[in-house]
């Protein structure tokens, strides 16, 4: 991997402020309802990462939270957006339904081309888009949250060749939450956290690829942002901060130990908008 290419790229996000958030029920390992979130500490740490990123030069846009979806800030789980064509979401899980109809509301109202899915997907939770990687290469889970049937509607709507991964240990039930894209080209993932056939595609696909441990990957260090050349992720991810600089990546951690108790960080709250 060569360091000369880690040139930043302005982006556009989407996020959701917590107002509303608390872990109510249990839907993937890392949600305990017995631990108050601290809805104040909540609302400061994803302010300092709204800040981080607009500081960063980037563009971020707020969708209005909702009373009654405690999870709305994962705003990344919403939709997944290519070239102006937006992949709607539709839930796995009951309680977290009603997101995806207030997604939609917000790409409806924009210069956008939305679609609704037929089949269960969660955003960009499980899509990640490397527009530099074969002409425009979509990286897609399955296996907990989002079918596999998902990934052929993708193709089929945005118009780019999906490579379909299985997820399959449950404490990492969304793609992102076990690979990230570090720029245009390149990836971080967590090798077993993918079936041995996905990880021999990877390996196939991305050589150089920056690879992470479970420790790495348990600190949240994989659901992170980057701009191509600065690395937003979680202050916790110190051994994964190392990693992204010793590729040449600037590492800017952020903490946010409020969201992780329901099993998300940097990028579960980042959507990017790719017009």
């Amino acid at each position: 991997m060569s360091h000369t290419e880690r040139l930043p790229r302005n982006r556009t996000y989407l996020m959701c402020p917590p107002d509303h958030f608390t872990v109510e029920y249990a839907i993937n390992p890392w949600m305990d309802t017995t631990v108050a979130v601290d809805a104040g500490l909540a609302l400061k740490q994803w302010q300092i990462l709204r800040e981080t990123l607009t500081g960063l030069g980037h563009e971020v846009h707020v969708l209005d939270p909702q009373p009654g979806l405690p999870d709305m800030v994962y705003a990344a789980n919403g939709a997944f957006s290519v070239d102006g064509t937006v992949y709607g979401a539709l839930f796995r899980h009951p309680q977290r339904a009603a997101e995806a109809t207030h997604h939609a509301l917000f790409y409806r109202d924009g210069a956008w081309t939305f679609i609704d899915p037929a089949q269960v997907n969660e955003g960009e939770g499980d899509f990640a888009y490397l527009p530099g990687a074969y002409g425009g290469l979509i990286l897609a889970g399955h296996g907990f949250r989002t079918e596999s049937s998902a990934h052929a509607e993708a193709q089929e709507i945005l118009g780019k060749p999906v490579i379909s991964l299985r997820l399959v240990d449950p404490a990492f039930y969304h793609l992102d939450t076990a690979l990230a894209a570090l720029d245009d080209r390149h990836i971080t993932y967590y090798p077993e956290a993918f079936s041995p056939a996905s990880q021999r595609i990877l390996a196939q696909l991305f050589p150089d690829a920056v690879i992470a441990d479970r420790a790495d990957a348990e600190a949240f260090g994989l659901n992170l942002v980057s701009d191509g050349r600065h690395v937003v992720l979680n202050a916790e991810a110190t051994a994964m901060a190392a990693k992204v600089e010793a590729a040449g990546y600037i590492p800017i951690p952020v903490e946010l130990s409020e969201l992780k108790r329901g099993g998300g960080s940097v990028k579960c709250a980042v959507a990017e908008l790719r017009l």
